[in-house]
């Protein structure tokens, strides 16, 4: 019985990446490439994926969604990494849905989600990271202060991406000051789900979004909150309780980036593998070379490692267990290998692979942030060697 439920697990699983790869076919690298030369939103693919279903894929049955697992949308954005797209325009819909859907209200639930599932509103925006925090979470200063039925929002925050892409913002405020005590410093800190639909219609001037350009396309802005008011019913679960309700979702995330990162990995090696075997150079195929042969294997080993360990941890994560080594392992492993598969890549192509057409420096390029976003790896470092290995806390 356990072999033909695995049986079964496994065809589904190979059903769903043969969609997404047919829906990918249909984006193809001169999209992709116009996409990064103009830093534009791919609005098409996005909505492409939307309305395939594939967005809703944490969603449950009830609200609308597929109802499946952080399994299944890993295989998702690992394949639209693969094929050479981004998933960076749309992975926030799956990782933002946690705090919703484990802190969130009932009513809140039956508000937003069924609307998110079809694709009537997009949830792709989180406002967490200010300028002088940083990685430190817990020093954000943004305060969203009650007043009346509302609460009152000020402050500063970068790297929020794709706010102008969407209907609906998960916010990080401080409802009251940072505690002098170190052990009660993430105490204070609320979370709010914000219809920016009402904000930028009422009162459009307290929300003041500047993009910002990157090395790569990822919609990203700093943005400013200027008294911007939202209803108490914003509040995500208890207030003050905001910065537990994120931890909660930091597994889903580091396993969904990890499979990112593994896309990337793969398609390195695709292209890497194919050039190496038509590019003739002194009288043979350049991958006869063990120059080129050996590197190219090497990273296979690696990206092949990252993918067991992100597989695992998705397990654990989707099983209720307990996953935080392994969500931090594999994002660590994965952001390591599809490095050393970009490196190995662009060896491989030599001067080609500098040149736009070949849609290798483009790749190299979006695969760098994983080895800092959502989590920097000597952060993941310290957690494992803090919490795996019981050594005394660095930071």
């Amino acid at each position: 019985m356990n072999d033909i439920a695995i049986h079964d697990t496994d065809a589904a699983h190979q059903r769903l990446s043969a969609g997404v790869r047919e829906l990918c076919e249909r984006f193809g690298d001169e999209y992709w490439r116009a996409r990064d030369r103009e830093r534009a939103y791919p609005e098409e693919f996005v909505r492409a994926l939307t309305e395939a279903g594939y967005l809703s894929v944490l969603i449950p049955k009830e609200y609308g969604g597929l109802g499946m697992g952080v399994t299944e949308g890993s295989i998702i954005l690992q394949e639209i990494n693969r094929s050479g797209g981004h998933s960076a325009a749309c992975h926030a819909q799956m990782y933002t849905m946690a705090p919703l859907l484990r802190h969130g209200s009932e009513e809140q639930r039956r508000r937003y989600l069924p609307e998110i599932a079809t694709g009537r509103l997009r949830l792709q925006a989180f406002s967490i990271t200010e300028p002088e925090a940083g990685s430190n979470t817990t020093r954000i200063h943004t305060m969203a202060v009650r007043d009346g039925e509302d609460y009152v929002v000020t402050g500063h925050k970068n790297w929020t991406s794709r706010i102008a892409q969407s209907d609906l913002l998960m916010l990080l405020a401080r409802t009251r000051p940072p505690a002098e005590d170190p052990v009660e410093r993430a105490e204070g800190i609320s979370l709010f789900l914000v219809d920016l639909r009402q904000v930028r219609e009422e009162q459009p001037g307290t929300l003041v979004i500047e993009p910002v350009r990157t090395m790569f396309n990822y919609a990203t802005n700093q943005v400013w909150y200027k008294g911007m008011r939202i209803p108490a019913d914003s509040l995500i679960g208890e207030e003050g309780q905001g910065f537990r309700y994120v931890i909660d979702g930091w597994n889903a995330e580091r396993i969904l980036l990890a499979s990112e990162a593994i896309g990337d990995g793969y398609w390195f090696l695709d292209r890497a593998v194919a050039y190496a075997r038509q590019r003739d150079v002194f009288g043979h195929p350049i991958g006869a070379d063990q120059g080129v042969q050996f590197p190219l294997a090497r990273a296979y080993t690696q990206v092949v490692a990252a993918d067991q360990m992100r597989t695992r941890a998705a397990a654990l994560f989707d099983s209720g267990q307990h996953s935080g080594a392994e969500a931090n392992t594999a994002k660590f492993l994965a952001s390591e290998a599809s490095w050393q598969a970009a490196n190995v890549c662009l060896d491989t192509h030599g001067g080609n692979g500098f040149v736009d057409t070949w849609d290798v420096e483009r790749k190299f390029r979006e695969t760098r942030l994983y080895q800092v976003a959502p989590v920097n790896n000597n952060l993941i470092l310290a957690f494992l060697g803090q919490h795996v290995l019981g050594l005394p806390r660095s930071y």
